[in-house]
């Protein structure tokens, strides 16, 4: 028998830019048994090692969980993704300077 512990991923939908951009958010590869006081740096419902997979403009970027304090953001460097406000997300990508790109979710 076969049983998995890894959560269904989640999928939200916003406008950025004018252009559709889903969010998947993805466990990442956790043993979630290991510690007897849990998981350190625990955010969300999210753990050191997840991610979420954003489709937005015909790419699809994978960007991890940060470290950072407060609520749980993710970035690969380039690309940067938090939801700390569920009106106003921030998207942003650095590409010599920040460029911050205007989201809301979709009605």
């Amino acid at each position: 028998m076969l049983v998995s512990l890894w959560p269904v991923p989640v999928a939200a939908d916003w406008s950025c830019d004018g252009d559709l951009l889903s969010v998947e958010t993805v466990a990442g590869a956790v043993d979630l048994t290991g510690l007897p006081g849990g998981i350190p740096n625990t955010s969300a419902g999210t753990l050191p090692g997840d991610g979420v997979l954003i489709h937005w403009r015909g790419q699809t970027l994978q960007l991890p969980r940060t470290n950072n304090a407060g609520a749980p953001s993710y970035t690969d460097g380039r690309w940067w993704w938090r939801v700390e406000d569920p009106l106003h997300p921030e998207f942003r990508q650095r590409r010599g300077s920040i460029v911050s790109y205007d989201c809301h979710p979709l009605s």
